[in-house]
């Protein structure tokens, strides 16, 4: 009897180290949740972030962590899918007990979880675009990429420094779309643009030369897609095939090599807004943004294939967090939450970001850079 005795209290001691060994390692370890679209249609978007959060995570570890401390990251893959990225929401907040999360890749799934963000009081940076994200700002909720409202702005100073005033768009499906149409149909008038067709595609649709030959009847003198995927790509190639001659403007859902391989010669001469890491080797050397562009750039294209601003999003998303960890001495989320906001003279890929309490992104509109691609390659317009 003694012996089973022994033997129990054995056992039992056993598994309290390990339930403290746990626990210690558990508190030697901050977490960051992030759930991304790795695959699917937005896998353009989501393969570059994860490899950049898993490259750098990684190499920090090598080089001691944060604050003494090792970083684990938990990653769900949405595959771009609002309602997974709920359940992945609930699971990294309840289960993983992750401190920060970085994610979604999408507005569609961003703005899914913003309602669990607000009542997990957890803070939250998202990789995606649309305006909505930020305005109005919530509590939590904070995000990296430049605005849908912003590229609209961009393009349509480009369209009338140009001498354009009237404007085909058309736009997809996704959240994204959506609100850059909004966006763009708001501001239009601001720069003495008369929207004169406005047509929409379904993001998995492959032709969309019905809605194109409407816009080919307008009295259109440039054409406006507001989308990402391969979709734009479609329109573009589509355009080229319809022989329509009008220029060709894209939003910064586009802003990758993919875009331009997936539409081939048609992408040459279409304009866009991007991050400045697109065109980081065309940036003068007293830049601000030189140094940084160029280093995530070696860094990621050394490991990688060429980089993006998607992957970009990913990198600024993170120095913004672990800065914020050094600033709030831990991972305690209200002080987390309130050094993210704080952000100030951040210099990072997409731009230099100043956040505060009413701009929870934190960036002008001059961080954009207009580009031209010409001849496969980006180039830009001056």
């Amino acid at each position: 009897m003694r012996s089973k005795i022994a033997t129990l209290l054995s056992i039992t001691s056993l598994c309290c180290s390990i339930m403290i060994s746990s626990q210690v390692y558990a508190g030697d370890t901050i977490k960051i949740g992030s759930f991304l679209a790795v695959t699917g249609g937005a896998s353009f978007l989501g393969d570059p972030e994860l490899k950049t959060l898993q490259m750098y995570i990684d190499k920090l570890n090598k080089e001691g962590g944060v604050l003494g401390k090792k970083i684990e990251l938990v990653h769900y893959d949405t595959g771009g899918n609002p309602k997974k990225a709920v359940n992945f929401i609930k699971r990294l907040v309840k289960k993983d007990r992750v401190d920060v999360i970085i994610g979604g890749s999408t507005s569609g799934t961003t703005l899914a979880v913003a309602p669990l963000v607000k009542k997990f009081k957890i803070p939250m940076i998202s990789l995606a675009g649309s305006i909505k994200i930020v305005e109005p700002t919530q509590k939590w909720l904070f995000k990296v990429p430049h605005t849908d409202r912003m590229a609209a702005a961009k393009v349509f100073a480009d369209m009338q420094k140009r001498g354009f005033t009237k404007v085909a768009l058309i736009s997809g499906s996704g959240g994204f779309d959506k609100s850059g149409r909004t966006q763009s149909l708001a501001l239009a008038s601001k720069y003495n643009i008369q929207i004169v067709a406005d047509e929409s595609y379904g993001n998995k649709d492959t032709d969309m030369t019905a809605q194109l030959t409407k816009i080919r009847a307008s009295d259109a003198q440039a054409i406006l897609n507001f989308g990402f995927g391969k979709a734009p790509a479609i329109v573009t190639k589509n355009i080229k095939q319809l022989g329509i001659k009008l220029p060709i403007y894209q939003s910064h859902g586009v802003a990758s090599k993919k875009y331009i391989e997936l539409s081939g010669d048609a992408a040459n001469g279409v304009r866009l807004p991007a991050a400045a890491i697109v065109v980081a080797n065309e940036l003068a050397d007293n830049d601000i943004q030189k140094k940084v562009t160029m280093a995530y750039k070696t860094q990621y294209e050394a490991k990688y294939d060429q980089v993006s601003s998607f992957g970009a999003h990913a990198y600024d998303a993170l120095m913004i967090t672990l800065k914020a960890i050094k600033q709030a001495k831990g991972v305690d989320k209200k002080a987390l939450r309130t050094a993210i906001e704080r952000t100030q003279n951040y210099v990072g890929a997409g731009g230099i970001f100043n956040m505060s309490a009413d701009d929870h992104m934190g960036l002008k509109e001059d961080s954009f850079k207009l580009l031209e691609i010409v001849d496969g390659r980006w180039q830009i317009v001056n």
